[in-house]
This record gives structure tokens, C-alpha cells and sequence, in this order.
């Protein structure tokens, strides 16, 4: 040991000094390895990083009033009022007969929650501006979490025991399933078919009993309303309740129906027109699947249901317990004739990004230890190679405090700066390697080298990665849907470049004093 201790000039040559022989330092290090990996696992996962877009659409109807005029006395004065809203980039008015439409885009970036108070606000304090006789505008938010789904589960009859009316009742309950998941937050079905009752009028027959369309749809109408129970008590104190049944159980009930009169005589809705049960065909929605089974090629109707996820929420862990729910109920569909086929699953999507691109960061990581082995030497690269571990530990869980998720461009992020995380960790081993060969090293300690040296290149290291972490700060300032998309580079590469700084300064003169010697 030297007579004189070193002083440090810079804050490499401090942390360095603090921590070279400290008791805790081995478990610090060990401690930043478990809680990057518990980081890893509890970190939400996606295939790619969430935009945030803020918007909505206010749906004014107008009935019996043509588009011109509509335009003329909603779109235009709306558009205006709404031009008030904080935050609003663009409007877009469509006027049709009966309807106004107004689209709203907000800024990229604008949050949701607020930016939606804002607009609905602005609807209800510039209704005095609409003209009187329109019904209550609607807004409708946009939610780009819960409106793309992230799983979808196609539904088939196997065989014709099934209709589409009974594999939809069957799903419906599924659905309701699915929706008490943790994390789930909408759920939707595609091509379903919902059972009722049609009613095909004959026009002719119509016409010849001098009776309007508008009256089968009144019949209808008011033997559907539900009739209040009546309750009084009788003479013996016994409580008496009359109520009405609903009479439309069955087909016959509603050809039963009584339009009006006629020449003195009753009619009936079986007179002019044919009631069928079956399934709902107005709304045209239907959908086929093909797939293979036993080598041949089948195509059926299907229903598809979609789910999507709560904001933040992992998609992994939500689309696991979706999909392991449906194979709970696999028995008991394969008894109902009806299959299921998965035919979206971004968690899986999610997990497989993730994980090559893990995969692909330790595979760098050793061909840089390789690297290290035949141009500083084995122990020298694995003092390196036991740093990055560390930088992305930290990386990660600062990534998490900050409300990043784990996707393809935040890993990305990593792969891509993974060059520059070992230039500190580098840079200071390669100063110390040099300063075991100086002529007056033979009176200095290891411990007195590793401080030394550190401090020595601390200086023109921190400038040099702090010009480097500004390159990638500047990706903040890319506007529009590529800004948000690159954002995780700008958030991951820089913290990363600032924790190999940490970890070369802790840790390399740490490592340099535990394991080599001046012989080396």
C-alpha cells in the first residue's frame, strides 16, 4: 500500500473508491441481477409499444331532414364550437339524410381521458346551438386499448346437429366467461346469429284489406309491452296478484295478432303476411372457416369472438387465461357438436418477439466476451461480460418505473446500443490492464490501480456517452404515429447508455480487485 491514499477528481474515481471494498457491493450486484429478472417477468408484454390516440366521433340524429340542411344547421355551427376544445387537430364533418357525423382527431400524444372529458363537455354546453327537434347527440370515444383485440376464437358447428341460432346462445355464455377475466376488457362477436321471429308480409294482400305497414309494426308493438301486476288484498286478508303474461311464446301466438277490422270481420296478422322462427338475417352478418381435419378440407359458418385487453395489461398473461378457460370447455363443447379454432393470439405473437430478441442479446453478448478473450484476455472479458447483465437489469426496471412495456422496439432498443453498453465497462478494464504494466505498479495494490485508473478515464468517458445518449434524446422530437411508435429508442437506449456508466464504475474496479492479480 502507498503511503498516500488516492484522491478522486471525478465521479468514477469516487464510486470507485466507495464501493471497491465494500461488504455489500457483491450483494448489490446480486440484487440488481434478481430484480431485473423478476423486471422481465412482471413487465406487461406486447408485440409492439401502445400508441396513445385520442379521439371520437358525435353522432347527431336528425330525422326527416335532408343532408343539405343538416349541414347547413349542425355540421357547420358544430364544427365551429368544437374548434374550442383544447387540444383538437382536426374535424371532420359528414352529413347525410336524417344524420350528422363529425369525426375528431386529437394531437398524437394528447392524453385520453382528459381529451375525452373535453370533447363530450363541448357537445353538452353547445347544444343550445342545434336546432330544436334533433335527438340527443351521441359521442362515441375512441379507445385504441380496448378496441383491437388481441385474441379471437372462431366458433363452428361440427356437424349439422348444431344451428347457428344454438351455437350462438352457447357462445353468448362463453363470452360472459370470458369477460370476468382479470384484464379483459371487451368482448365481441363477429357473424353471429341471434334467433327471432320474421314476419314476411304480402304486399298485395296488404293493399286489398287497405292496411299499412305502419300498423302491423304498431300490433306488434303494443302486445309486446310488458303489463304492470295488480295486487290488492282480499275480504280475508289473503294478497291477491293479477298480472298479465307476455303472449308471444311462439310463432302462432304472433300470426294471432289483430291488425284491425275489416267489413265487421277481424285481421289477423296470419291473413296477410307469414311468421317463421329462425335466425336474424337482416343485419347480414355472416362469416365462413376453412380448415383441414382427417386430411380433408372443411368449410362452415362460424362465430367469431374477439377479446381485448385492459391498458398496461399483459397481453401474454391475459390471452394464457382466455385460452385456458376454452380448453376447460372443450369437453363439454365437443358433446354440443361444436369446435373451436384459435385464430388470433398476440400474446403468443408478444412472447415469441420477446424471447428471440432475448435470445439474440446473449448471443451477443458472448460473441463480445469472444471478442474480448483474444484482445484483452479471459479474465478481463469476463469482468465485462458480467457487466451487461447488470446494465439491462437496471435498464429494465427503470424502463418499468417509467411505464414502458416490454415490446420489439424497447428490446430493440437494447440490441442496438448493446455495442456501446460495454465502451465504459471497456474503456475502464482496458485503463487498468495498462496501469498493471506501468513501471511503477510494482508499489501500488491492485485496489490503489483499479481506483486510479477509473478515475483517470472518468472524465472523457462521461462526455463521450453523454454525447451519444443526446443522439438518442433527440428521437423525442419525431412527431406523429413514427414518434410514438420509435419512442421506447429514445426512453431505453439512453438509460442504458447511463446505467453502463453505474455499473462500469461499481463494478469493474470491484470485480478487477476480486478476481486478478498484478501477474496477470
Amino acid at each position: 500500500m502507498s503511503k498516500t491514499e488516492f484522491e478522486s477528481t471525478n465521479i468514477a474515481g469516487r464510486l470507485a473508491k466507495g464501493f471497491i471494498d465494500h461488504p455489500l457491493t457483491l450483494m448489490l450486484g446480486l440484487f440488481i441481477l434478481v430484480m431485473g429478472y423478476i423486471t422481465l417477468q412482471i413487465s406487461p408484454r406486447e408485440a409492439n409499444p401502445q400508441i396513445v390516440v385520442a379521439g371520437g366521433a358525435v353522432i347527431v340524429p336528425y330525422p326527416g331532414v335532408k343532408a343539405a340542411e343538416i349541414n347547413r344547421v349542425i355540421v357547420e355551427p358544430l364544427q365551429r364550437r368544437l374548434r374550442e376544445v383544447e387540444g383538437v387537430e382536426n374535424i371532420y364533418g359528414i352529413a347525410q339524410d336524417d344524420v350528422a357525423i363529425l369525426n375528431i382527431q386529437f394531437y398524437l400524444g394528447e392524453e385520453r381521458d382528459k381529451a375525452n372529458f373535453r370533447l363530450y363537455n363541448s357537445v353538452m354546453r353547445n347544444l343550445d346551438a342545434l336546432p330544436k327537434g334533433i335527438m340527443m347527440p351521441i359521442v362515441r370515444t375512441m379507445d385504441i386499448d380496448t378496441d383491437i383485440a388481441v385474441a379471437s376464437i372462431a366458433f363452428y358447428p361440427k356437424n349439422d346437429s348444431a344451428s347457428m341460432t344454438e351455437l350462438y346462445k352457447i357462445v353468448s355464455k362463453i363470452q360472459n366467461r370470458i369477460n370476468k377475466i382479470d384484464n379483459v376488457a371487451i368482448t365481441d362477436l363477429i357473424g353471429e346469429r341471434k334467433e327471432q321471429y320474421s314476419i314476411e308480409v304480402d304486399l298485395q294482400k296488404l293493399s286489398g284489406y287497405n292496411i299499412s305497414l305502419g300498423q302491423v309494426i304498431k300490433a306488434v308493438e303494443g302486445i309486446m309491452v310488458r303489463t304492470p301486476d295488480a295486487t290488492f288484498h282480499s275480504e280475508d286478508g289473503k294478497l291477491v296478484v293479477f298480472g298479465v303474461q307476455k303472449a308471444l311464446r311462439n310463432a302462432e301466438d304472433i300470426a294471432k295478432i289483430q291488425i284491425a277490422s275489416y267489413g265487421g270481420s277481424a285481421i289477423y296478422i296470419r291473413d296477410i303476411a307469414t311468421v317463421k322462427r329462425g335466425e336474424a338475417v337482416e343485419d347480414m352478418k355472416t362469416a365462413t372457416i376453412t380448415y383441414k381435419e382427417a386430411g380433408k378440407v372443411e368449410q362452415r359458418p362460424q362465430t367469431t369472438l374477439t377479446v381485448s385487453k385492459k391498458k398496461g395489461a399483459n397481453v401474454v398473461d391475459v390471452n394464457r387465461d382466455v385460452f385456458a378457460l376454452m380448453e376447460l370447455l372443450r369437453p363439454q363443447l365437443d358433446k354440443e357438436g361444436i369446435g373451436f379454432i384459435i385464430s388470433r393470439d398476440d400474446g403468443y405473437t408478444a412472447n415469441h418477439s420477446v424471447n428471440e430478441l432475448v435470445q439474440h442479446i446473449i448471443i451477443s453478448i458472448i460473441v463480445i466476451g469472444l471478442l474480448l478473450v483474444f484482445t484483452l484476455g479471459k479474465k478481463e472479458a469476463l469482468i465485462v461480460v458480467l457487466t451487461v447483465p447488470m446494465i439491462i437489469s437496471l435498464t429494465l426496471f427503470t424502463g418499468y418505473m417509467l411505464g414502458q412495456s416490454i415490446n420489439k422496439i424497447s428490446l430493440f432498443a437494447l440490441l442496438l446500443s448493446l455495442g456501446l453498453l460495454v465502451d465504459a465497462a471497456i474503456i475502464v478494464i482496458e485503463n487498468i490492464h495498462r496501469h498493471f504494466h506501468d513501471h511503477d505498479a510494482k508499489d501500488k495494490s491492485v485496489k490503489e490501480i483499479a481506483i486510479a485508473a477509473t478515475d483517470e478515464v472518468g472524465n472523457p468517458t462521461n462526455i463521450a456517452t453523454i454525447a451519444i445518449m443526446v443522439t438518442f434524446l433527440v428521437m423525442f422530437l419525431v412527431g406523429g404515429t413514427v414518434g410514438q411508435y420509435i419512442r421506447p429508442i429514445a426512453v431505453y437506449a439512453p438509460i442504458a447508455m447511463f446505467m453502463s456508466l453505474i455499473v462500469a464504475y461499481i463494478f469493474t474496479p470491484y470485480l478487477v480487485n476480486k478476481l486478478m492479480t498484478k501477474e496477470d
